[in-house]
């Protein structure tokens, strides 16, 4: 009897489970049917693979890299950073005013001891050099006569200092620290012409006590020539705080160009709330430079070869080595895939700020077809309001400055003086997300972009820019250039360390991972990942600058007699200085 039951049993549940199973299918069918009248949540990330053709302007358009647009966060990978901020950055603040240590210019001025110098190359680099005399002036307790500009190199620009900068506020403000004149007065009625020398580049101040001193206590004028990273890196606090006095607050832009430059930004907060500047350099000698290869076959290689023999001291190249070390600029293409995957979407504007594009419109296409909402200085203003600006290479470099400095988020392609001058400014001045890209680690994801999901790239490209976005504490103080990395006058909240968001959270149920997340954000920062590409790009120096690496000038010992060092409290012996004529020549250049 016992089987028949089981038998009665098994008709029962089947009776019930028909009509289950049939309901079941008859409501998956109808939210199938439904799945096509309803819009696709993820409407604009409806392609799955990165192919090329989508990622650089298909029909369907939209933010196809795997991010929602028009949002204020990304949701992964960076640990939920906001888009347009920093998150930690309120516990930072820029500090740059001297010690009380730190003796008035009129104190330790030098009667009868001026300091010319004559800057080289454009806009940025002339910037560090004017910055860096100032700081050589104060080592030398000598007056600095305002700097001269290179107006004969490859940037052909005949821009008097005035032209760029505000003259008189730049001596008014310097006027504690550095005894500024604008010209160099007469001597006995007639033209001073000064002792002209140079000094090797990263000169430290006991550099300048050797080699420069003697020959201005004697000579009382020295113009020193090609000042550009003539200064070290490396120097006393008080020193390096007022490199930060001159750089961020004694240099401001002639009026002229401080107010075209607010237009520019003007224009640009009217198209949209937030917007992205990017500094592309991708000009022909950039490129014939960096020694890399970006897939022009024989016409590139030709082209760019032929720029490359002007550099007579230029190794030959290897491409493929360059790129895999991340020595290769950025391709336009590539910039904006790298904002794609770090949550930028399609609606985003962008400024870019650039020379000539090899490959023009060309090269381009890829990025606007990325980025539409794309401006440039050309299409945001008319070219009349641009013609006193447009002759001169440096002032219109100065408009470009103005508008990345203003924006939103700065990007750059490539690790040049304006991407380390605005680097740590952008530092200085509240930790403004500032994006170097980890060209190294992003190569391998672009080689290999056509072979993962558009959520695979995304996260790639999050995890590999950790330390490379501007945040706080990304770069180890006294690591790369101090114009890059301005870390004596970066102060910190003292209750910051407790205060500063690393993405911890509760510990409990599901939120041990997300602790997890914080902890290894803070370990990126900590371990300092952006050292990777500090140093990694050597500048693009001017040809005709190639002779004057580090000149050889004649180390000179020190004598008996005793001259006062007041700006940091020593005395230097030079006796020698004032009896040996061979040794001085050894100093003096053409």
């Amino acid at each position: 009897m016992a089987i028949p039951r089981r038998r009665h049993h098994h008709h029962s549940r089947a009776r019930f489970l028909i009509p289950a199973i049939t309901f079941t299918f008859f409501i998956l069918l109808f939210l199938f049917f439904l799945s096509f009248l309803a819009p696709s949540p993820n409407d604009d990330n409806n392609l799955r693979h990165l192919r090329h053709d989508d990622l650089t302007g298909g029909e369907g358009g939209g933010n196809q890299i795997g991010v929602p647009q028009s949002r204020g966060q990304i949701s992964a990978g960076l640990h939920n950073r906001d888009l347009w901020s920093s998150r930690n950055s309120k516990f930072f603040y820029g500090c740059s005013n001297a010690s009380s240590k730190f003796a008035k210019a009129k104190a330790i001025t030098r009667p009868n001891r001026y300091l010319l110098i004559v800057t080289s190359g454009g806009l940025n680099q002339q910037r560090t050099g004017i910055t860096d005399a100032v700081v050589a002036a104060r080592i030398l307790n000598a007056t600095l006569v305002v700097p001269k500009l290179d107006k004969t190199s490859f940037w052909k620009d005949s821009s008097d200092f005035s032209d760029i900068f505000d003259v008189d506020w730049f001596i008014k403000h310097l006027t504690t620290d550095v005894s500024i004149i604008k010209e160099l007065p007469l001597r006995r009625g007639q033209i001073w012409v000064p002792q002209r020398m140079r000094v090797p580049r990263k000169c430290s101040d006991r550099c300048y006590i050797n080699r420069v001193l003697p020959v201005l206590v004697k000579k009382h004028a020295v113009q020193i020539s090609k000042f550009d990273y003539r200064l070290a890196n490396k120097l006393d606090t008080d020193l390096q705080k007022l490199r930060c006095r001159v750089n961020y607050h004694a240099l401001k832009f002639a009026d002229p160009i401080l107010e075209m430059g607010k237009k520019l930004v003007q224009r640009m907060r009217m198209s949209s709330k937030h917007y992205i500047a990017l500094h592309l350099r991708f000009e022909p000698d950039m490129l014939a430079f960096s020694g890399c290869y970006y897939g022009g076959g024989d016409k590139e290689r030709t082209e760019l070869g032929k720029i490359r023999r002007r550099w007579k001291t230029l190794h030959s190249s290897n491409p493929d080595k360059a790129r895999r070390q991340g020595r290769c600029p950025l391709t336009p293409e590539e910039v904006g895939l790298m904002l794609r995957g770090l949550g930028y979407g399609k609606d985003v504007h962008i400024y870019v700020a650039s020379g000539e594009v090899y490959g023009g419109e060309e090269t381009l296409a890829p990025l606007k077809a990325l980025f539409p909402n794309f401006y440039s200085k050309d299409t945001i203003a008319s070219k009349e309001e641009l013609e006193p600006f447009s002759a001169y290479s440096s002032r219109m470099a100065a408009l470009d400055f103005i508008v990345c400095d203003e924006s939103d988020v700065f990007v750059t392609n490539n690790n040049g003086n304006m991407a380390k001058i605005l680097a740590g400014r952008r530092r200085y001045f509240g930790h403004k997300p500032t994006i170097r890209p980890n060209a190294k680690k992003l190569n391998r994801v672009f080689i290999n972009r056509n072979n993962m999901t558009s959520e695979e790239f995304a996260s790639r490209v999050r995890a590999f820019q950790r330390g490379f976005m501007g945040e706080p504490k990304e770069v180890r103080p006294g690591r790369g250039e101090f114009h890059e990395n301005p870390s004596s006058c970066i102060c910190e909240d003292s209750e910051a360390e407790k205060k500063m968001d690393w993405g911890h959270r509760k510990i409990g149920k599901g939120n041990i991972a997300k602790k997890k997340d914080g902890d290894d954000m803070k370990k990126d920062i900590e371990a300092v990942v952006h050292d990777e590409n500090v140093d990694y790009e050597p500048e693009m120096a001017d040809p005709e600058d190639e002779d004057d690496e580090d000149s050889p000038l004649g180390e000179v010992s020190l004598g008996s007699s005793r001259v006062e060092d007041l700006s940091n409290g020593t005395s230097t012996d030079y006796d020698l200085f004032m009896s040996e004529e061979t040794e001085l020549d050894e100093l003096l250049s053409d």
